[in-house]
């Protein structure tokens, strides 16, 4: 009878380290994944990034968040971007929308607004 049960106890055990191993793998190749793609805004963030350190260039920029996206009917995009910058002691927020044509890529438009929020 001890036999069946550590029989059991063997089994439930490897079925444990089995499920713990496959999820810890996915896990992996989830990650792996998201550092190998590169988001289809990053080129428009950047230039977010080098257009406010050229608006402001004795702030430093402390946080980045990309907004979002926004589209139209004639083929045209918003990318959107809050910068966060820090000059001297006074911290402020900075709106960035890049428009720009889709098809051909080419840079429309950029406005900068700034916020305390």
């Amino acid at each position: 009878m001890r036999k069946i049960y550590l029989s059991i106890a063997i089994a439930i055990v490897l079925i444990l380290v089995s499920n713990t191993f496959t999820s810890v793998q996915n896990q992996n190749n989830v990650t792996a994944q998201t550092e190998e793609g590169i988001p289809s805004y990053a080129k428009w963030g950047q230039l977010a990034v080098k257009e406010t350190k050229s608006k402001y260039p004795k702030a430093k920029v402390i946080d980045y968040l990309h907004i979002g996206k926004e589209t139209t009917p004639d083929a045209r995009a918003v990318e959107k971007f809050k910068l966060w910058l820090k000059e001297e002691s006074r911290e402020f927020g900075v709106i960035i929308d890049i428009e720009y044509d889709m098809e051909t890529d080419e840079l429309i438009n950029i406005t900068f607004e700034e916020t305390d929020q």
